[in-house]
């Protein structure tokens, strides 16, 4: 009869240390994320898309979710948004941001808002009962809401996003390509979609006042998002450098800390 130890396959026992303190980190931020959502901790941070040109403008904001914790501190996004993708917390998240969202467009009568969208949502029961009850008030609110839906996710669920985007035709809804260009999405498959506007990849953006392959890059990508009648945001501008080329490229509107970092007022 052998006495040695039964260890189940997840057991910690089996981590090495680095492991181990990764998938301890990883479990307090969730369930630290899961407490701020029961206790409606969370807030949208405001981060404004400016049109290009002398006249510039605010075309609209992007709603980012932010969680705090237990003193109020943000918990970066980054920390905890890839671990919920495929998890009912990811959805939960979606939930909260979007009526959030409705209820700052009802607040705001010219405010136009965008948030993030993951396809795996789209099919959520909770998440289309907050749709059907923004989209039925009065105010027409969907006139003034942009669905953001990265790449990475478009191509998850590509029919559950193609026949979501058909539904909502009639009610004002419009969508983003978020992180356009990183590669997920062939440019054959952008006619199988109904996007309104691209954004993209930050990649391309960074330095490219600088480097010569990022702006023939992204004058590429400008100019199929254009033969497919979408508006470009470039996405992560920084420097004034950065807003002369996008310029020259035509882009249609720009977005990053060149103009401000996120903030939960709109002043």
């Amino acid at each position: 009869m052998s006495f040695a130890p039964r260890f189940e396959p997840d057991d910690p026992a089996l981590l090495d240390p680095l492991q181990f303190a990764t998938a301890s980190r990883d479990q307090d931020v969730l369930a630290t994320v899961r407490r701020a959502l029961e206790n409606q901790q969370a807030k949208l941070a405001f981060h404004p898309i400016v049109t290009t040109g002398s006249q510039s403008r605010i075309a609209f904001h992007e709603g980012l979710i932010r969680v705090l914790d237990h003193s109020g501190r943000v918990i970066p996004a980054a920390q905890f948004m890839p671990l919920i993708e495929e998890m009912d917390l990811g959805r939960e998240v979606d939930c909260v941001a979007l009526y959030l969202a409705f209820r700052m467009l009802r607040r705001n009568p010219q405010l136009r808002l965008s948030i993030n969208l993951s396809a795996r949502s789209i099919a959520d029961g909770k998440w289309r009962e907050i749709l059907y009850r923004g989209l039925t008030e009065s105010g027409q609110l969907g006139d003034r809401l942009i669905f953001e839906i990265s790449e990475s996710s478009a191509m998850v669920l590509p029919e559950v996003v193609v026949r979501f985007m058909e539904e909502m035709q009639t009610t004002g809804v419009a969508f983003a390509l978020d992180g356009f260009g990183a590669g997920l999405i062939a440019f054959r498959h952008l006619k199988d979609f109904y996007f309104d506007l691209v954004k993209i990849d930050k990649s391309f953006i960074r330095n490219i006042d600088a480097d010569p392959e990022n702006r023939a890059l992204t004058k590429a990508l400008m100019t199929v998002a254009h033969q497919f009648e979408m508006l470009v945001v470039a996405d992560g501008v920084e420097t004034l450098d950065e807003v002369k080329i996008l310029e020259e490229l035509e882009a249609d509107c720009l977005q990053g800390y060149h103009f401000g970092v996120p903030k939960f007022s709109l002043t």
